[in-house]
């Protein structure tokens, strides 16, 4: 049976802009990524998605996003001897179930109080998987993490939640994890300043919707001159990963990285 779910915060509600694209995507027969769990989370909840259907940029970006951190998550857990993944901002992700590996790794899930109660109540925590209420903003959570793991190797995961904080919360946040995490890495996405200086152009997910985007970055580098414990891996463009699926449009802007960086990337930076 559906249930309708009151948000409080505005930012808290655009958790289910990626979990219904998730859901969509995962029914396709060429799906990017496949996650039933997000099917029946989407079937449980009780909310008007018909508004995200036109959504074509985001339906796509959402899985390649998704994917894509999926696959760091992967790459780390192959290459540490203690790893723990933390999935600040998790929403309803269901990133724990959907890889393989997750036995050989200790998850947490970091969000707001009111999104960790609805996560409880619809994808009740796995023995591995433990849930954490708080604020990004907040360094309790980091230190009790860093005290309870002493010689644990730290990758943090912070997908679709930057974009809507100032760039000094996101410079502020970022110090903070250098503080505590050495030797681990961070990833997650931005928004590029197009998009950020603009009242008019929002992702094609936001139309309509009153969250705000407050920050941009089109050079990953940026990062390094704000926190110089923080190296670079990798910025990618979206535009890259399965070029067919994001239409004419999107193939022609994919050979223009500049263009591209100027709307979204993808980040991945080792902490020093």
């Amino acid at each position: 049976m559906k249930k309708k779910y009151e948000f409080k915060s505005i930012v808290a509600e655009t958790l289910l802009i990626p979990l219904y694209m998730r859901a969509k995507e995962s029914r396709r027969k060429d799906a990017i990524l496949r996650d039933q769990q997000a099917e029946q989370l989407v079937e449980s909840i009780d909310y008007d998605y018909s508004k995200f259907d036109g959504a074509s940029l985001s339906a796509v970006g959402c899985v390649v996003r998704g994917l894509y951190f999926d696959n760091a998550i992967r790459r780390f857990i192959a290459t540490h001897r203690n790893p723990v993944v933390v999935n600040v901002g998790c929403g309803l992700d269901t990133r724990y179930q959907r890889i393989e590996e997750h036995d050989k790794a200790t998850f947490y899930e970091m969000d707001l109080p009111e999104v960790i109660d609805l996560r409880r109540e619809l994808l009740p925590e796995p023995k591995g998987d433990r849930y954490i209420a708080g604020s990004l903003l907040e360094t309790q959570w980091m230190d009790d993490l860093r005290e309870t793991h002493p010689e644990g190797e730290f990758i943090i995961i912070i997908e679709g939640v930057l974009m809507y904080f100032y760039e000094k919360q996101v410079r502020q946040l970022l110090t903070h994890l250098a503080d505590r995490f050495s030797g681990g890495e961070v990833w997650f996405d931005v928004c590029g300043p197009m998009l950020a200086k603009s009242k008019h152009i929002k992702p094609d997910s936001l139309r309509g919707h009153n969250a705000q985007i407050r920050s941009g970055l089109k050079d990953g580098h940026e990062v390094e001159v704000w926190e110089p414990r923080l190296q670079l891996i990798e910025q990618a463009l979206y535009q890259k990963f399965f070029p067919k699926r994001w239409g004419f449009g999107g193939m022609l802007m994919g050979k223009f990285p500049g263009i591209c960086k100027k709307f979204s990337s993808l980040l991945g930076y080792q902490i020093k």
